[in-house]
């Protein structure tokens, strides 16, 4: 079955990583934290941390990844958030290679590599890392569920493009 015309399957690969980039991996709610609830929307470049019952001024915090780890260094989690600056990573180098591919659509489809199959394969290496990232989460102790709410859409957008018949 075919899921998109082969030409719009570059327009599609590029929209996927780029929409990828705004869609938040996980969602946690957790009623456990320091005697109060708090609200994590962890996008793949950051996360807003919201603390409900405090001025907002305070409740909400961003931070990046790596600032992200710093703050979990020596703890069971820190592993997850590493996970999550690697996943961040993966799909920096996809929503960059996306830009390269907009800008210079000829020569990148002259490439030795189908650039929509690769954008495909990125997002999936994405999504199985933000995988990984969301079960270290749920397996170390975290509190409350993470819900993987961006990593289906990695894992959506990869079926699509690297099912594309590129003939």
């Amino acid at each position: 079955m075919v899921w998109v015309r082969s030409e719009h399957a570059g327009a599609l690969a590029v929209v996927s990583a780029w929409l990828t980039a705004f869609i938040p991996w996980n969602v946690t709610y957790s009623s456990a934290v320091s005697g109060g609830s708090v609200l994590f929307v962890r996008f793949p470049f950051f996360q807003i941390r919201y603390a409900f019952g405090v001025p907002f001024a305070d409740a909400v915090h961003v931070s990046d990844p790596l600032s992200a780890i710093a703050f979990q260094s020596g703890q069971t989690i820190a592993v997850a958030y590493q996970a999550w600056a690697v996943g961040a990573a993966v799909l920096a180098a996809a929503v960059a290679f996306a830009a390269l591919y907009y800008a210079r659509e000829g020569a990148v489809e002259a490439g030795p590599v189908d650039p929509v199959r690769l954008l495909g394969g990125l997002l999936g290496l994405t999504g199985v890392v933000l995988s990984a990232a969301t079960a270290l989460l749920w397996t170390r102790g975290f509190p409350g569920v993470p819900i993987p709410l961006g990593v289906v859409f990695c894992f959506v957008f990869a079926g699509v493009l690297l099912s594309v018949d590129r003939t």
